[in-house]
């Protein structure tokens, strides 16, 4: 892009001073309420007159561009502060994890404490079962 800037700025650049500075005569100008003339030469006030629409353009370009500011700099708090969120959410995922992983060793030692019924408490409990 700034390439493409420097291929069309440059030649617009080089045509506006070579037009101010073969325009040598004087130019009187006057601004009317004060009452004030001034008297330049024309490639001066040409030159003058490029930076001048320069800046402004400039500064309408930012006064333009504020209310997008305001809103990436509201985005960046609260991207911030979601950051801080899911950095904590992932904490407590981290810790319940590990707490799953807790339990489940716990299952298994609290079923390899209890002894397994053998097979003749299995048909005795069968059959109780078939005779309600």
């Amino acid at each position: 892009m700034s390439f493409l800037k420097m291929l069309i700025g440059l030649p617009i650049i080089i045509i506006i001073l070579i037009f101010a500075f073969v325009n040598n005569d004087l130019a009187t100008f006057s601004f009317w309420p004060f009452y004030l003339e001034i008297t330049v030469s024309q490639s001066v006030a040409t030159v003058f007159f490029i930076i001048l629409g320069f800046i402004l353009g400039k500064m309408d370009s930012w006064v333009s561009y504020s209310p997008l500011r305001r809103a990436l700099r509201q985005q960046k708090k609260e991207n911030k502060k979601l950051n801080k969120e899911h950095v904590k959410l992932t904490e407590q995922v981290t810790s319940l994890q590990g707490d799953i992983v807790n339990l489940k060793e716990e299952a298994e030692d609290i079923k390899n404490q209890i002894p397994k019924p053998t097979f003749k408490e299995r048909l005795a409990r069968l059959f109780k079962k078939s005779e309600k």
